[in-house]
């Protein structure tokens, strides 16, 4: 009997988490989806009234001709969500009707731009720590670069790796790492200058050369620093990798996916590759904020919890 009366005790306030964290997510959910309906009514009842409902109509009949048409301006929640789980369940993984065949694409690009523009950026914080002249050298190209829309970026880039032969996901890669290194960079530049004098003196006194001190003290301190400007990047990659399918024409991804569904004013096919775009971002912050997680979880464990 004490140990159900423990154990119903120990789940109370796992259940009052879980209901404090929940509860906010569920309630704006709820809001934005009540909008989007609103939305869908208010922007598809001039069409609705001049193509189908030619005669007198009641506000019920309105209603349900603008969350059922074919072209909508703004579909409803639900012929999204329709469409997304009929790309996914009604043709195979490879197929091109399949979002997770685009997504696929498109996460290849960015994973690959991630991996670049973080290692790019890793290595200009070095850069920048290690050096008064390269900081004033660096740091300002460094931010000048981010106020260069991307869209216009991606062709000139997109042209000039196709004149020399590279195509397919690598031209995509660049644009990703392109949005990818500037968040990397500001970070790891705070992390790596975050020990304290005191703990620079001391590995001075270990007589530790600039590579060991690195390694032993600004890499571990920086790491609290890293992996937020990590969650930053990847979606920021992931956005660059979706644009630079735009100029390009490519037949895959989910930015070939939107510039098909513009074409053909398939405004339903546009936002189920956007609501897909918008889950595979979750995805991909979910596993760094997992790696994140695994990392300083067994950082705080070699430290005996004083990280």
């Amino acid at each position: 009997m004490a140990t159900g009366i423990e154990g119903r005790a120990a789940m109370n306030p796992m259940l009052q988490r879980a209901t404090r964290h929940t509860g906010p997510v569920l309630l704006v959910s709820t809001l934005l989806l009540a909008l989007w309906y609103l939305g869908a009514v208010w922007l598809n009842a001039p069409g609705a009234i001049e193509r189908e409902l030619h005669g007198g109509w009641t506000w019920r009949e309105l209603v349900a001709a603008t969350w059922s048409q074919q072209r909508p301006v703004l579909p409803a929640p639900h012929q999204v969500a329709r469409d997304l789980w009929s790309s996914l369940v009604d043709w195979p993984v490879g197929s091109p009707r399949n979002l997770l065949y685009h997504a696929g694409v498109t996460a290849e690009a960015t994973l690959a731009g991630f991996a670049m523009g973080t290692a790019l950026g890793l290595l200009l914080a070095v850069l920048i720590v290690h050096s008064r002249t390269l900081e004033r050298a660096l740091l300002p190209w460094i931010v000048a670069s981010q106020t260069v829309p991307v869209l216009a970026v991606a062709p000139i880039v997109l042209i000039v790796l196709g004149s020399l032969g590279f195509t397919g996901t690598l031209p995509k890669a660049v644009i990703a790492m392109y949005l990818c290194f500037f968040p990397v960079t500001v970070a790891m530049v705070q992390g790596l200058r975050a020990p304290q004098m005191i703990e620079n003196e001391l590995m001075h006194t270990y007589a530790a050369t600039r590579a060991q001190a690195l390694w032993w003290l600004r890499l571990p301190a920086s790491l609290p620093f890293l992996f937020p400007a990590l969650r930053v990047g990847i979606a920021a990659g992931l956005v660059g990798a979706i644009v630079a399918e735009l100029p390009t024409g490519a037949q895959a991804g989910l930015g070939a996916r939107l510039l098909t569904g513009s074409y053909y004013g398939n405004t339903v096919q546009i936002w189920s590759a956007l609501l897909m775009a918008a889950v595979l971002g979750l995805v991909l912050t979910a596993a760094v904020r997992g790696v994140e997680m695994l990392a300083l979880g067994r950082r705080t464990q070699a430290t005996g919890g004083r990280a």
